[in-house]
């Protein structure tokens, strides 16, 4: 990795700067059976058709045709986007600390590109004040496509003005970053923010 012509950073949310995770509420509901909990997301609400939610597609139009396929279990279903805000944990500090520190430096052009609804987007916008640190999100419900596919990564570079070779994104998704690879992008996959800050201080960014 090439550290001295990187001049944009591109942060992922979920997983990097903000905890979600839909245990937090179906793991109380399941009596804290993960077995239980594991086939319901394996077959029920599973992570494909969350993906589609955040690839555009209605919410409420998503909800109801998978009651119709499973109509034994609708109360859950319904659960899982009515309780969805319940699933967003805290913020993830140290990462936010990072965060904060680059965007001091004033070094960087930082941006963000993360998969989420465009439905639920507005609810964390209001809860974590760092999202409007952001030079711009792009928030794939919004843009009718996700990571890892191309297109999204291609419109965040496009939109914003950045070349491929000069950016850097940071990721917790090893299938996100290995298509941000095969774009000439720079990358990090994030597992903790130590190790994050490691990495970026390796590389003379941080």
């Amino acid at each position: 990795m090439n550290s001295n012509n990187i001049e944009n950073i591109i942060f992922d949310l979920g997983g990097v700067l903000i905890d979600w995770n839909p245990e937090y509420v179906f793991l109380d509901v399941f009596d804290g059976d993960r077995q239980k909990m594991k086939w319901f997301f394996d077959e029920i609400c599973t992570n494909d058709w969350n993906e589609n939610q955040d690839a555009g597609y209605p919410i409420a139009k998503a909800t109801e045709e998978r009651i119709e396929m499973f109509p034994e279990h609708e109360k859950l279903i319904r659960m899982y986007y009515g309780r969805w805000e319940e699933m967003l944990g805290e913020a993830i500090d140290g990462t936010v600390k990072i965060l904060k520190h680059l965007i001091d430096s004033k070094k960087y052009r930082i941006v963000a590109l993360t998969n989420w609804s465009h439905e639920t987007f507005p609810i964390a916008l209001q809860r974590f004040e760092f999202l409007h640190w952001f030079e711009g999100i792009i928030v794939s419900g919004e843009e009718k496509t996700r990571k890892p596919f191309k297109e999204i990564y291609e419109l965040t570079l496009n939109r914003f003005d950045m070349k491929a070779e000069n950016s850097l994104f940071i990721d917790d998704n090893l299938r996100n970053i290995d298509a941000a690879k095969k774009l000439g992008i720079q990358t990090i996959h994030f597992t903790s923010s130590e190790k994050l800050k490691n990495s970026l201080i390796s590389l003379h960014i941080c």
